[in-house]
């Protein structure tokens, strides 16, 4: 006699929970050295760095916030930050996400995990979130180092911003934590770029360089002279326009532009992602058609996301470089304002106000022979200003750089009491002439 199995007792076992996978993932991304190791150098290396220029005399004044490494502990951090978005994350993100997926190719693992969760949808899920829990405390690890090691080597002391104007610690300590949450945006954009190119290429190696690659591009598009539509359409603008949280007031349209088209890209990357894994035949080792469905369903639909961002932007009036005579004259004015203010209580001199000095700035652009406008290190302007009490009008000569994302370096070339030289005699002795040289940040949409 035979025993039969009746179908209507059998059931179908159920997929593992999406935490509990969830945890399985992390685990896995826990395990190998690399990332512990990483881990690691985010924790201690930022406050390491900061800790070692400290103790040198020269600063990196070429980055933004390096020349006020000793003045300000919160200057820290947001060196660490500019360094962060231009080469850490990417990096970060690329052996993060973009060997998430790649990794169960190149262990042949798809077949165990499928069998073990039961369900491709959450498999990409719980990926997805590890990944992206990995990356969140890298991150973290990134902006409480330089936190907590330019607080240690130099203080809670006021940040000059990209304005010249002063900020108490209380409101640097606000603006430098706002700060690394927004990057936060265009860093999930690189990860969810780098899940697309680990579903996608499987074992290749480009899927793993495929957020670096990105990013290189997108800071090389940064540093060339396009249109202000074309610049705020890419996720990376992120990485720059936090710069102007430090001016007053704040810059906040390009902020939130770059945040907002950042996000916009990590949905639509991840969603193009998750279609392609579910569309993946698991009983083919080898992915053939790699190359093709990288192009089809991931470099054209994010291209059409690009292009129609671009269109969005250019509707709300962002056309041309942005950067105009009048912009830049302004923005020198006002900065030139708020450090005369700053090297007049350096020397001890009555205070006065940015009203009192009516600042102007006079610039022209390759000694008059350029048109006056857009990116260029041949601007030279002319600051004048009067002091109360004094019939004589002030006049200082500066020599600036301005770069295509907004960013200019104004370096004094005159009078040495004022812009030409590096140090003050003050009362107190030698100190660091806020006038010689310094940064500034000019807004590319139109004022409204």
């Amino acid at each position: 006699m035979t025993a039969t199995l009746d179908p209507s007792t059998v059931t179908a076992p159920s997929p593992v929970p999406v935490a509990r996978a969830y945890r399985f993932e992390l685990v896995k991304l826990f395990s190998p050295w690399r990332v512990r190791l990483l881990i690691l150098a985010c924790f201690l290396g930022p406050g390491l760095a900061i800790a070692a220029i400290k103790q040198q005399s020269t600063l990196p004044s070429d980055t933004l916030f390096g020349r006020w490494l000793h003045a300000s502990g919160w200057a820290g951090p947001l060196v660490v930050l500019g360094f962060a978005g231009s080469w850490a994350l990417p990096l970060l993100t690329s052996l993060v996400a973009g060997d998430v997926f790649a990794a169960e190719d190149r262990l042949g693992t798809w077949r165990h995990l499928l069998v073990a969760v039961r369900s491709p949808r959450r498999i990409f899920v719980a990926k997805a979130l590890a990944s992206a829990t990995v990356i969140l405390l890298l991150v973290i690890g990134l902006a409480a180092s330089g936190i907590v090691g330019g607080l240690l080597a130099v203080g809670d002391k006021p940040l000059i911003g990209l304005d010249g104007h002063s900020l108490s610690g209380a409101d640097a300590a606000g603006k430098v934590l706002l700060a690394w949450l927004c990057v936060l945006a265009p860093t999930l954009a690189l990860a969810a770029i780098g899940l697309l190119g680990s579903v996608a290429l499987g074992r290749s190696p480009m899927g793993l360089l495929l957020p670096v690659v990105a990013a290189l591009a997108m800071q090389l598009a940064q540093m060339l002279p396009l249109p202000v539509a074309v610049r705020y359409a890419l996720p990376g603008y992120a990485f720059i326009s936090w710069n102007g949280l430090f001016t007053d007031p704040v810059q906040l349209s390009p902020l939130l532009i770059g945040v907002a088209v950042s996000l916009v890209w990590a949905v639509a990357a991840t969603v193009l992602a998750y279609l392609l894994f579910l569309r993946r035949d698991f009983t083919n080792l080898t992915v053939d058609n790699a190359g093709r469905q990288v192009l089809t369903r991931g470099v054209l639909p994010l291209a059409g996301l690009f292009a129609a961002t671009v269109a969005v932007v250019a509707i709300a009036g962002g056309s041309g470089s942005g950067i105009t005579q009048a912009k830049l004259q302004n923005s020198l004015a006002v900065n030139f304002a708020h450090l005369y203010r700053l090297q007049e209580q350096e020397l001890h001199r009555p205070p006065v106000t940015e009203a009192q000095l009516a600042p102007t700035a006079a610039c022209t652009k390759g000694d008059g022979l350029s048109a006056p406008d857009g990116p260029g290190n041949d601007w030279r302007c002319v600051v004048t200003w009067h002091v109360p009490g004094v019939a004589i009008t002030g006049q200082a000569v500066y020599q600036l750089d301005v770069t295509a994302n907004g960013r200019y370096i104004a370096d004094g070339d005159g009078p040495k009491e004022v812009n030409g030289y590096f140090l003050l005699k003050t009362p107190d002795g030698d100190a660091s002439n806020p006038l010689w040289q310094f940064d500034g940040n000019v807004e590319l949409l139109p004022s409204h």
